[in-house]
């Protein structure tokens, strides 16, 4: 699907995520030659249960230089989730160079913690969403970091997003940069580039390096690496980014303006440049982010992939949705309601209250009904976030033929399109090193949905009805009920 010629690779990406993490060769233009994955590890308290930064450390160096070996590499560029964030020393070389452990942002927050960050938290703008679940938000890790550890804290020197503490082990260069601290860490005010007043207000200001670019070059690989690992001297370190702001960037690359791109997986996350400020509803999941310009990026946030699973469940069937099962479902009006998890999405107050109303009794009804719930969940993070005409659908979702198909018949006065690349971040953060000498667009081309014309009508009516419920359950719990697979109002 995707319209390039494959050549040497150049351009190694690290690609860090919650659970796994990824190192790549990918050629100039985006194309993935080869990919090294394997598990993040975590560890228990004490202080927090955190990240293995050292043994994590050792797999990327000595995998780098494995795929080094194998490849003409001459750049290397990280990219990694807006909740991670590394408080270090002034040393990359002492031990993982961390002050403190990194900390794992999904384990619960100690209530003085939760408690005494909420008033410091600052405005929407400044914090960039809502205060979300567990440990999020870097500002609030900081907190947590400061209250608890005084000492280790008051000696450290610098913190750095997850992608720049990367750089900064493979350079020994410390930067920001706007896209990671503009990705929910509560540290950055996207509408008014500058720091979040929690900032000054905690004395954060000195551990803050000088911003840099994601494409700008720090330098080249310590020459510690170089001696230990076997790394190319010659290698240049670059900035890095935030995770699906790079995948927005490829995008932008191959030439696309006025779009929304809506990426799947364990989020559903929507990104549009269009998206007017006074639009945004953090009470919605909507968030401000920033692009990799530093320019604001009006964004939209739900679980899909957490919610996918709470209906199809721990182990769905591997075939694709055959297209009569889903038109079984929408004919006799079986529907999933908002929200199966811990979190509200799109509609405040759903959180636990997610049901399914009506038959779905084999397993292949379950995936075809989390299929059409998430399909959902998408058309509504459409509709809030923009008005875009174009709109381009990745990630995981796109795996069945009927996801593509389903949006796109929710969505008749759009022009929706997908791309079946699964490793959008790996392309959009290796277009990085091209950035200043591109010429042209970068090559892309991407797909036509399946046709579900016959369903249109239907699946209209079937999308009104599930809205109305869904906001009708998020505001009375108490109103609609599952029982014997009958809607009562």
């Amino acid at each position: 699907m995707i319209g390039r010629d494959s050549g040497a690779a150049s351009i190694a990406v690290l690609d860090v995520g919650k659970t796994n993490v990824k190192l790549s060769a990918v050629t100039a233009d985006g194309m993935v030659v080869e990919t090294i994955s394997v598990p993040n590890p975590v560890l228990p308290g004490p202080p927090w249960r955190h990240h293995d930064l050292t043994s994590l450390g050792e797999w990327v160096f000595e995998t780098l230089a494995a795929l080094s070996r194998r490849h003409e590499l001459a750049a290397v560029v990280a990219a990694g989730h807006g909740s991670g964030g590394v408080l270090t020393g002034a040393d990359p070389d002492a031990g993982d160079g961390a002050a403190l452990p990194m900390i794992d942002y999904e384990q619960p927050l100690p209530p003085e913690i939760r408690d005494g960050y909420a008033p410091l938290a600052g405005t929407f703008f400044d914090r960039g969403s809502a205060t979300m679940h567990g440990a999020t938000h870097q500002a609030r890790q900081l907190f947590w970091m400061e209250e608890r550890e005084p000492r280790a804290f008051g000696k450290a020197r610098w913190y750095l997003g997850l992608p720049q503490y990367w750089a900064w082990r493979l350079s020994g260069v410390a930067a920001s940069e706007a896209s990671l601290l503009g990705a929910q860490s509560h540290l950055w005010n996207v509408a008014e580039r500058r720091f979040s007043p929690i900032v000054a207000a905690r004395g954060w200001e000195r551990l803050m390096p000088p911003f840099s670019k994601a494409w700008q070059t720090l330098g080249p690989i310590r020459p510690e690496l170089v001696r230990r690992f076997g790394l190319p001297a010659e290698m240049r370190v670059l900035t890095g980014g935030h995770d699906s702001s790079l995948n927005h960037y490829r995008y932008h690359a191959a030439g696309l303006r006025d779009f929304t791109v809506i990426s799947t997986g364990t989020w559903i996350v929507g990104f549009s440049r269009t998206t007017p400020i006074e639009r945004l509803d953090e009470n919605r999941g909507m968030t401000l982010n920033s692009d990799v310009f530093a320019n604001r990026l009006g964004g939209i946030l739900t679980m899909g992939g957490r919610e996918f699973s709470h209906i199809a469940g721990a182990d769905p069937p591997r075939d694709d949705v055959p297209p009569e099962v889903l038109e079984r479902l929408v004919s006799q009006r079986t529907i999933a309601v908002p929200s199966f998890g811990d979190d509200d999405g799109l509609f405040p107050g759903s959180a636990g209250r997610g049901r399914v109303l009506g038959p779905a009794e084999t397993a292949m009804e379950r995936k075809a009904l989390a299929l059409l719930y998430c399909a959902l969940l998408t058309a509504e993070c459409i509709e809030t976030l923009s008005a875009d005409r174009l709109v381009v659908l990745d990630g995981s979702f796109l795996r069945d033929p009927l996801y593509a198909g389903v949006v796109a018949a929710l969505l008749p006065e759009r022009r929706v399109r997908f791309n079946l690349d699964a490793y959008g971040v790996a392309a959009g953060a290796a277009l990085l090193a091209g950035h200043e000498a591109r010429a042209g667009p970068a090559p892309l081309a991407l797909s036509e949905p399946v046709d579900l014309a016959r369903l249109n009508p239907d699946l209209s009516r079937y999308g009104a009805d599930w809205r109305a419920i869904a906001r009708a359950v998020a505001g009375n719990r108490d109103k609609f009920r599952n029982t014997k697979g009958k809607l009562h109002g």
